[in-house]
């Protein structure tokens, strides 16, 4: 195989995703009118209806557009010698490999977020603003701009630079080293994100002594799942949507609950909720994601290990030097369909474990509070309850209200 050929597989594999999409979002586009089901026809009224098929046909014409200019620039740049120059730059600045490579993708990176921030912008101030979801400031998003981007540099770059390392010493078994760290980062993460990184974007603060603190402790001894970790997190400070999330394990295990949440839910709600996630704790849900998660990355490594060190990879992007990076990035690219495969996989196994998650909610609680919960939530972010079946197959980690629904009233 030339290195032209693997160019055009290149460009082909992005216009393909790109197209298939399309295709999907355009198909689900279609459902956006739909009539409501009878179970979920307490959900909206007519005037809350039409406001949620405007906000959905908003965001996909927007989606249509960035998505648009976001293929049409990446085929551009891979065209017109981008990577070519951005190695040459990147090259001036050192001779050691891993200093290049640091600064090759500090430009990607730092450019591709320049270019995409008009976007997020305006999702952010126009489309959110104007359905009445938005509660960012221009202050808020700046910094979270830049504090993702020291993290990036921090973080990312200290597992790059760490990888490369490996990769000069051990050349093709280094996948398992890099496998290793990978995984402990993973591991450290799970547990210790919500005390770690949540906090340099959120305030986090302890659920206070009430009469919800009493009914989830009393749920929680109910089932025999300590739980003294309940925080609340001001997640109104950019939006009014609302979420609850389980994360760590341990003695690092903790339930954080948007005061959105709070605010909008009753009280028995907010318990139903609450044990919905118990119920991926008490399944095991985190550490069968965290599993397949680790199996992934160590199938993924072992490919990369295999292809890395052949200078057709660079070759096809348009650079003449081989290097580890710019082989990366060509893999990357290259690895999309079994990404896209996985993705699959990943997204039935999850909708598998909300199902049985809702099963427990329903088991060792009720069943109604969980249901006229998912409700005020689906209604509150202007949810699509008539989704195309393909677009959830393809694109839901959750299943639909309505399937939901169904299976917690059977």
């Amino acid at each position: 195989m030339t290195a032209t050929t693997l160019f055009y597989i290149i460009i082909a594999i992005i216009i393909v995703n790109f197209f298939i999409d399309k295709i999907l979002d355009a198909l689900n586009a279609k459902h956006f009118n739909d009539a409501i089901p009878n179970e979920l026809k307490d959900v909206y009224d007519d005037t809350e209806y039409k406001k949620s098929q405007a906000y959905k046909l908003t965001n996909y014409k927007f989606g249509v557009w960035s998505s648009t200019f976001s293929v049409a620039l990446t085929l551009a740049f891979i065209c017109f010698g981008g990577f070519e120059y951005v190695d040459v730059l990147a090259r001036r600045f050192s001779d050691n490999s891993i200093v290049v490579a640091l600064v090759f993708f500090g430009i990607i990176m730092f450019g591709s977020d320049i270019l995409s921030t008009p976007f997020s912008y305006y999702k952010t101030f126009v489309i959110e603003e104007r359905f009445g979801f938005n509660k960012t400031t221009v202050k808020t998003f700046i910094l979270d701009k830049i504090k993702g981007l020291l993290m990036m540099a921090v973080i990312g770059g200290g597992i790059l630079a760490l990888i490369i390392y490996i990769f000069q010493l051990t050349q093709q078994h280094f996948w398992l080293y890099a496998w290793a760290i990978i995984t402990i980062f993973s591991v450290f993460m799970n547990m210790f994100y919500a005390k770690l990184i949540v906090p340099l974007f959120n305030k986090q603060t302890p659920l206070e002594e009430s009469s919800l603190r009493h009914k989830i402790s009393e749920y929680a001894q109910s089932v025999g799942f300590n739980l003294e970790k309940i925080f609340v997190i001001d997640g109104s400070k950019r939006s009014t949507k609302a979420n609850a999330y389980f994360s760590g394990f341990g003695n690092e295990k903790r339930v954080t609950l948007y005061d959105t949440l709070i605010n909008d839910l009753e009280e028995e709600e907010i318990v139903a909720v609450l044990a919905h996630e118990v119920g991926h704790y008490k399944r095991k849900h985190i550490i069968y994601n965290l599993v397949a998660s680790v199996l992934l990355t160590g199938l993924t490594l072992y490919v990369l290990s295999i292809f890395i060190t052949n200078p057709l990879l660079s070759n096809a992007l348009g650079v003449s030097t081989h290097s580890f990076h710019v082989g990366l990035v060509a893999f990357g690219l290259l690895y999309a369909p079994i990404s896209e495969i996985t993705g699959l996989v990943m997204n039935w196994l999850s909708r598998k474990f909300e199902y049985q998650a809702d099963d427990y909610a329903k088991n060792t609680y009720k069943a109604q509070p969980l249901i006229t919960a998912l409700k005020k939530l689906n209604k509150n972010s202007l949810s699509n309850l008539t989704p195309h079946k393909a677009y959830v197959f393809v694109h839901y980690s959750h299943p639909t209200l309505l399937q939901r629904m169904r299976n917690l009233m059977g």
